[in-house]
């Protein structure tokens, strides 16, 4: 299991510094509040870019993202909490960036079965700024780490995202 608590993500007897949400935990996550939501989840899928990061043998479904991903962010939308392909004329996160925070994401099971409106999205496990500022409800380690945790880790590893 990853147990994660403010800014320490610790898997076995590795620590790794980490960023959460700019607003802390919440066990009652809403879009947009800027907190990571308390509780135990699955990674469901790794995208990454692949023009910038090689990533090793896996146990992940893993997906090159495209310069027209994005991740609905809509509360409106029938496409809620799910991979777009723009153009797309609701509101969605672009995945596609300059700056490299999402060169590999790991698709959390944060509110994915069912998919409830205004709860959340855009969940990720991600790479950090490097001050590692806080996130907009993410977890955010560094590039490194988060190759080497994908490297030792499988589908049925929990993420504890605890206070």
């Amino acid at each position: 299991m990853i147990i994660v608590r403010k800014n320490t993500l610790i898997y076995n007897d590795k620590s790794f510094q980490c960023a959460i949400g700019k607003s802390g935990t919440t066990e009652k996550k809403v879009e947009g509040d800027g907190c990571t939501p308390l509780g135990k989840y699955l990674i469901k899928e790794v995208f990454y870019r692949s023009d910038r990061v090689n990533l090793p043998n896996i146990s992940f479904p893993t997906t090159a993202i495209e310069n027209n991903f994005g991740w609905c962010d809509d509360i409106n939308s029938k496409e809620y909490n799910k991979l777009i392909k723009f153009p797309f004329k609701e509101s969605a996160e672009k995945l596609f960036r300059s700056d490299n925070i999402y060169d590999i994401i790991c698709v959390i099971d944060y509110n994915l079965n069912p998919i409830i409106k205004n709860k959340g999205s855009a969940i990720f496990l991600h790479i950090a700024r490097d001050d590692y500022s806080g996130t907009q409800g993410c977890v955010a380690i560094s590039e490194k780490n988060l190759v080497l945790l994908l490297k030792m880790i499988s589908i049925d590893t929990e993420l504890n995202i605890i206070n």
